[in-house]
């Protein structure tokens, strides 16, 4: 069963990501280590015994579509979702005027990963619903955010994002949902949206959507699109529901995985409900600007994501070496004991588990250090303002692929470790990597991230950002070097050659972009992404191991570190090659598709 490994996230909060001189510094306002201790052990306690227990029942019985519109969650959900919001748990960045506790995002992302270890599916409920908290905090009118956050903060209502449609997946300028003033200021909007997350449910008593849709005279593509809040239920102007609005969900979507959450296909304005046809909406942000306001949700959704990613990294990783410890098979080298050995014992078996948790604690790593960058990024003025946004903009897509690219590959390792009992679904390692498997898809591919970073990230600041945070991961591994410590072995070494690694493609794409040579920059975007993760991986573990916290796992964090180093980080340098060379070879092999 699944444990919060809250002392592990409290390390690398601390002494990686920045937490502890954050406190320091007194940046966070009135936060102190002793609060946040105090939340992420109560949000762990929450995830271990009462999330994840339920996280088997709703993969297997799955969200329901009874017809005409009605979702039902599986059995247990909807009073798990009551007793999430009693607690307060959905508030806890949001903005104190509407009941939020504005706490940094570096404790909710810490918060996210826990919930979602437990069950992916029901952790998604919440996730949306803060970000669009977001969205209507920073973009939606006075009235408009009296009139509904309060309920969204504190979870009462939940909240949704809908952008795609079935002719239009990750390209938003075709979409073909549309909106019509209606003459009294609000709107009335009409189409189709797949894929919609929570979209319909039981859970709670109104469900508000944030909805992509183009006016009649908007202007072509990506340019003319507006953001629409439209809820279920009409909200009359005391606050109490009214009318049911003019949408519903059609069908819910069978899922490799996620099944607990209600991935839906909705219909906006076809006449089945309402008093008139068409659902009722209201702008959000200016008129053909919508897409900059739903970014303010999707940014931070990336990085919710991206702890998705860790999140199945640290269960699966939890899975497998406890079944590792209890199956036997074999003789494993050097054993005497009597009978067969426990499978982790074995070296391959070894291998597969320490790589596990490399993966694990280096994409836990670089999502914390995305977050503390987003909280310092509101907690400073000038100059600083802008690095820390800066910083944060660079480290989004890399957090939110190499995460769940590294969620994908652990809880495949998981099933591995399983042999043919990882197959079988029983033993639930197979829910881990079914589940895994939408997170590099979802909220921007992986690939459209890797485009972000390269084509936009990288020539931040002229380049200045990127190479200053090189710079930075050089002192890093500049420490390891002066430690001198023999325990290391040939950390500093391989950290020195990958990050040459790194500084060499960085130089070389942005580069190509400045000679206007854009596609050959592109085809070695994926590579390039990871390779930065890899890069960020072995240094970030090696901060925690250069940090002396005092609880006795300095050793196996170096152990850790030095395991990475030496058998992990090595393949940046065939990702250079392939960043490098690779674009040629790709053009002419295009042909083999036509």
């Amino acid at each position: 069963m699944y444990k919060a490994p809250v002392e592990d996230i409290l390390f690398t909060l601390r002494h990686v990501a920045g937490l502890a001189p954050a406190l320091e510094q007194g940046a966070l306002g009135d936060l102190s280590d002793d609060l946040a201790e105090a939340i992420l052990l109560e949000a762990g306690r929450l995830a271990t015994e009462v999330v994840a227990p339920l996280g088997p029942q709703g993969d297997k019985q799955g969200a329901r579509h009874l017809g005409d519109g009605v979702v039902t969650l599986p059995d247990g959900w909807a009073d798990l979702y009551r007793q999430f919001i009693e607690g307060g748990w959905n508030s806890l960045t949001a903005p104190e005027e509407f009941g939020g506790q504005a706490l940094p995002h570096m404790l909710n992302v810490a918060a996210l990963e826990m919930w979602n270890s437990g069950s992916m599916g029901f952790a998604l409920a919440p996730t949306l619903t803060m970000g669009a908290v977001d969205a209507v905090a920073k973009h939606g009118a006075p009235e408009l955010k009296e009139k509904f956050l309060h309920k969204m903060v504190s979870g009462e209502w939940s909240g949704t994002m809908n952008l795609t449609e079935p002719h239009a997946g990750s390209d938003l300028g075709v979409m073909k949902s549309r909106a019509e003033r209606a003459g009294d200021g609000t709107y009335r909007i009409f189409g189709q949206k797949i894929f919609i997350t929570w979209g319909e449910h039981d859970a709670t008593e109104n469900i508000i959507h944030l909805v992509l849709a183009r006016l009649p005279d908007a202007p072509a593509g990506t340019r003319g699109i507006s953001l629409f809040l439209v809820p279920k239920f009409l909200v009359n102007d005391d606050g109490s529901l009214g009318a049911r609005n003019d949408l519903f969900a059609h069908s819910i979507e069978h899922k490799l995985g996620i099944h607990g959450s209600p991935t839906c296909t909705m219909i906006y304005g076809d006449g089945k409900f309402g008093t008139e046809k068409g659902a009722v909406g209201y702008l959000v942000g200016e008129e053909n600007k919508g897409l900059a306001c739903m970014f303010t949700m999707m940014n931070n959704a990336r990085l919710a994501v991206g702890m998705q990613g860790v999140a199945i990294c640290e269960a699966a990783t939890q899975k497998a070496i406890q079944y590792a410890k209890e199956r036997t098979q074999g003789k494993a080298p050097g054993s005497t004991a009597q009978g067969m050995s426990p499978i982790i014992e074995h070296p391959d078996v070894a291998r597969m588990l320490v790589t596990m948790k490399a993966l694990t604690q280096g994409s836990r790593a670089i999502c914390f250090t995305c977050a503390h960058a987003t909280d310092m990024s509101h907690h400073t003025q000038g100059d600083a303002a802008r690095h820390w946004q800066e910083r944060a903009a660079l480290l989004t897509p890399i957090a939110k692929s190499f995460a769940t690219d590294a969620g994908v590959d652990v809880a495949s390792l998981g099933v591995q470790v399983h042999g043919g009992m990882g197959f079988i679904e029983e033993t639930g390692a197979a829910r881990y990597l079914r589940d895994a498997r939408i997170a590099p898809i979802y909220e921007g591919t992986n690939g459209i991230q890797a485009i972000d970073l390269v084509a936009r990230k990288l020539p931040l600041s002229g380049g200045d950002h990127v190479r200053g945070f090189i710079a930075e991961l050089k002192e890093i591994v500049d420490a390891v070097k002066a430690s001198n410590r023999p325990d290391f072995g040939e950390t500093a070494a391989r950290l020195e050659a990958s990050l040459a690694d790194l500084s060499e493609t960085t130089e070389w794409l942005l580069a190509r972009q400045a000679a206007g040579e854009v596609e050959t920059a592109l085809a070695g975007a994926t590579p390039y992404q990871r390779l930065f993760g890899l890069v960020l991986t072995g240094c970030y573990l090696a901060k925690g191991a250069l940090a002396e916290a005092g609880d006795g796992g300095q050793a196996n964090r170096t152990a850790l570190c030095r395991f990475a180093a030496e058998n992990l980080i090595a393949e940046t340098a065939a990702l250079k090659d392939r960043v490098l060379n690779g674009a040629a070879s790709l053009a002419a092999a295009r042909a083999l598709l036509m």
